[in-house]
């Protein structure tokens, strides 16, 4: 009876833990793969190794009690390459920081899926391409900081709509159209917005087209 009670005992851990163990391997494999995009002259990654059972363990991440990973800390890292799809596995990060790097390529849409994230700092990289819509999703967001990048496009009016928005810095970039004045967009400084050639000033609500000088 008390094998039987054990092996009871030890199928309902082994249920229990599982799903957390394929978790942490999924979050892991997802960083894996941001490793696998970025040249890291410097070895900063050098512990990210991918046969661990998860990625608590990794220089620059950190995680909850859970080992789930909230913080991934890389700003000023000397790295190079792109970032991943696969970043929007990430589903408890709460920080992304990749700031003053030579990161290039685009952010990536399904960074609109990390409902948790409070800090997105991408600044002082050279990345292209527009600033996804889809970061309107992140509900909790209070830092986004994109500037001195290369970004072009418009400033998507769904980040209006993120009511815990209170740092927004897109400064030194090439985007277009009209500032937004609307939402947390109301109490941003002007100069959050500067050296962007093609923006012009707030935009007037129903009197000019947000998309201005975009064509």
């Amino acid at each position: 009876m008390a094998s039987l009670r054990s092996l009871a005992l030890a199928l309902a851990l082994t249920a229990l833990v599982a799903p957390l163990m394929a978790s942490a391997n999924s979050e892991g494999d997802a960083l894996y793969a941001l490793r696998r995009s970025l040249v890291d002259r410097d070895n900063v990654l050098q512990s990210w190794d991918p046969t661990l059972v998860n990625p608590c363990t990794w220089f620059h991440i950190t995680c909850n009690q859970d080992n789930r990973v909230t913080r991934v800390d890389l700003g000023n890292s000397n790295l190079s390459g792109h970032l991943v799809t696969e970043l929007g596995k990430l589903e408890h990060l709460q920080y992304l920081e990749l700031y003053k790097n030579n990161i290039q390529g685009k952010i990536p849409s399904e960074l609109g899926n990390l409902k948790n994230l409070l800090s997105l700092d991408l600044y002082n990289n050279n990345i292209s391409g527009s600033i996804p819509p889809t970061l309107g999703k992140l509900k909790s967001l209070v830092f986004l900081r994109l500037n001195d990048n290369q970004l072009t496009g418009r400033i998507p009016r769904e980040l209006a709509s993120i009511p815990s928005l209170k740092v927004v810095d897109v400064s030194n970039n090439n985007l277009c159209g009209t500032i937004p004045t609307s939402g947390p967009f109301e109490h941003i400084p002007l100069n959050n917005f500067e050296n962007n050639p093609r923006l012009e000033g707030p935009e007037l609500q129903g009197l000019a087209s947000y998309d201005t000088n975009c064509s």
